[in-house]
């Protein structure tokens, strides 16, 4: 299948993706106006900050509907396109190595994110049989709007590179590359591939870099 040569209508605001009538009348006029989709990218998404103990339960729950609960609407909605259809398709959600990987401070953020990686195990499980594919591209530190300044945190970026494999933070068109690139997988369902350069490689508690830092301390400290 190959994508159709017009785009088919965005669902535009927050409320929109987390309001089930909203996701479903922009999917009827997709169809309407393009025919059925063959493809789709759920990719709405907002980022939170918050210790467990201290979030307010109202942001909690707007992250959660608005990254995990507007994704499933979304994915759903045009699921049941695919299907009426019978043309089957290929769908791609927006995960995060947040949702392997636990942040103190980001929570809420995480927990949705890990409900992505499920979401699709459990959709590419039930859709399989309608042709339908369904995968997640897991996106590491990546210079994006959300992000904000990092540079502004001393030695945030710095260290962040050094955890990185490839040895530099993401920008938006190398996630892109790859969400383009699982959308055509034909024989990849129930995945989430991580577009992050490699930084979730390493363990968080990562002691072979920290002694690596303590002795390039101790060595500048021995040469001053």
């Amino acid at each position: 299948m190959r994508p159709r040569p017009r785009s088919p209508k965005a669902i535009s605001g927050r409320s929109g993706f987390t309001r089930s009538a909203s996701v479903c009348a922009a999917i009827h006029s997709t169809v309407a106006d393009h025919g059925p989709p063959d493809r789709l990218v759920a990719c709405a998404g907002i980022g939170a900050s918050g210790l467990l103990l201290e979030q307010a339960p109202a942001d909690w729950q707007r992250v959660i509907d608005t990254n995990l609960t507007g994704t499933w609407l979304t994915m759903r909605a045009t699921a049941r396109a695919m299907v009426d259809a019978g043309s089957g398709g290929s769908i791609v959600a927006v995960s995060s190595v947040s949702g392997t990987l636990a942040d103190r401070d980001m929570g809420a953020y995480c927990v949705s994110k890990a409900g992505i990686d499920m979401l699709v195990r459990v959709a590419a499980a039930e859709w399989g049989a309608h042709g339908i594919r369904v995968n997640a591209v897991g996106p590491g530190v990546t210079r994006t709007p959300m992000l904000g300044a990092p540079e502004q945190l001393p030695g945030w970026v710095e260290g962040l590179t050094e955890r990185t494999a490839l040895g530099r933070l993401g920008q938006a068109d190398d996630v892109a590359e790859t969400i383009v690139a699982v959308l055509e997988m034909s024989w990849v369902t129930g995945q989430t591939v991580f577009a992050d350069g490699g930084l979730a490689l390493h363990s968080p508690i990562d002691a072979y870099g920290q002694v690596r830092r303590l002795m390039a301390r101790r060595q500048a400290g021995s040469a001053e």
